[in-house]
């Protein structure tokens, strides 16, 4: 509601449940599980709605808040942009909105009440020249158009020769892979892309280390020890008013 809504302009609101039986109809659901490494990212279901499946680790909530956040973005997987191609000679192509992917490692991730989210990016990432001023990504990380950070990457179709092609940074390597034509056998465009996406790190399962989820859990240790002070005043101020 705070840094997503007013940019992409949707509205929506993140609810928690327990189990999938207390999940109502309507609902698209973001559904935390174990062990689904292989699995995990963008679904749809057997009438099509979108779902998706987070990884459980130290840092899920930053791929819970991707999830999320591309999802809103681009319900049904399938919603392309125009834009120049960042490979020479290709011209005009149509980019997949993933609006996440480019900037997803968590070097430049943000904190939420010290829980780590993903950056995104904006309307303007997909811009035809770089203007001063402009915000291309929620944290400001992302400087230019259609710019890949290290660890993300960008998908688009080129319509002459109907391939699929990305940019990834990956191991400190640009890359341009052919991702070659897609058979959609019913899956969204996304689907397919997430399948052929090498994934080079588990997002989900930080190591402890890793200065993002520490300087996170720290900052969560903090803030909880606050937290139980305050819960403690409010029991001694309940007691004393029920035996008034």
């Amino acid at each position: 509601m705070r840094d997503f809504s007013p940019i992409w302009d949707v509205q929506a609101t993140v609810d928690a449940f327990a189990s999938l039986d207390d999940v109502p109809l309507g609902y698209w659901p973001l559904i935390v599980v174990q062990d689904v490494r292989d699995a995990a990212g963008y679904h749809t279901d057997k009438d099509g709605q979108p779902f998706a499946l987070i990884e459980y680790g130290r840092s899920w909530s930053l791929t819970a808040s991707h999830e999320c956040l591309e999802m809103l973005a681009d319900p049904f997987g399938n919603r392309l942009i125009a834009g120049q191609s960042p490979m020479q000679g290709q011209g005009r192509v149509e980019f997949l909105v993933e609006v996440c992917d480019p900037s997803e490692d968590q070097a430049y991730a943000y904190r939420v009440n010290n829980i780590l989210m993903s950056d995104f990016y904006t309307p303007q990432f997909f811009d035809p020249a770089t203007v001063a001023c402009v915000r291309y990504s929620f944290t400001g990380s992302i400087t230019e158009p259609r710019q890949v950070l290290p660890g993300g990457y960008l998908s688009w179709h080129d319509t002459v020769s109907d391939h699929w092609f990305q940019q990834t940074y990956f191991g400190g390597v640009i890359d341009f892979p052919d991702l070659g034509v897609f058979e959609r056998d019913g899956r969204s465009l996304r689907e397919i892309v997430d399948s052929r996406t090498p994934q080079t790190k588990r997002l989900s399962d930080l190591d402890e280390a890793d200065t993002s989820l520490s300087e996170a859990v720290a900052a969560m240790t903090s803030s909880e020890a606050g937290t139980a002070s305050r819960a403690e005043a409010w029991r001694r101020q309940i007691a004393g008013l029920r035996d008034v």
